[in-house]
C-alpha cells in the first residue's frame, strides 16, 4: 500500500477535527474533535512506521503513549464538564468564559436593568 492513502486519510481526519474544534460551541464535541486530530496523527505515526520498515517499531510506541495521553485528557475533560455542567446548566463553550469572570452578563444585564 502506499503511503499517500494513509496520509490523505490523516489529513481529511485532522481538518475534520479541526474543523470540529473552531465551529462547535458544545464542550463535549469539542472533545471529540480534539480525539479525532489525535486519531489522525496516530494513524500517520503508526503509517510510517511501517513506511520507513523501522525496527524499533518507535511510530507504533509513540502512538500507544499518544493513546495513553489521549485517555487522560477525556477523563479529565468530561470531568471538567460535567462539574461545569452541574454548576452552570449547560455545555457552551461560550458560557464557560463567563466562568472565569464570576459572573454571568445576562444576568448582570438584567439586574442593573431592574434596579434603574
Amino acid at each position: 500500500m502506499h503511503l499517500a492513502y494513509p496520509a490523505v486519510l490523516a489529513a481529511l481526519l485532522f481538518c475534520t477535527g479541526l474543523y470540529g474544534v473552531l465551529a462547535r460551541r458544545n464542550a463535549i464535541l469539542v472533545l471529540m474533535s480534539v480525539e479525532l486530530m489525535l486519531n489522525a496523527v496516530n494513524l500517520n505515526l503508526v503509517a510510517f512506521d511501517v513506511w520507513l520498515r523501522d525496527s524499533l517499531h518507535a511510530g507504533q510506541a509513540l502512538t500507544l503513549f499518544t493513546i495513553a495521553i489521549a485517555a487522560a485528557e477525556i477523563g479529565i475533560g468530561l470531568a471538567i464538564v460535567l462539574t461545569v455542567y452541574r454548576n452552570r446548566g449547560t455545555a457552551d463553550v461560550d458560557r464557560l468564559r463567563d466562568t472565569a469572570e464570576g459572573h454571568e452578563p445576562d444576568s448582570a444585564n438584567t439586574a442593573t436593568g431592574a434596579a434603574a
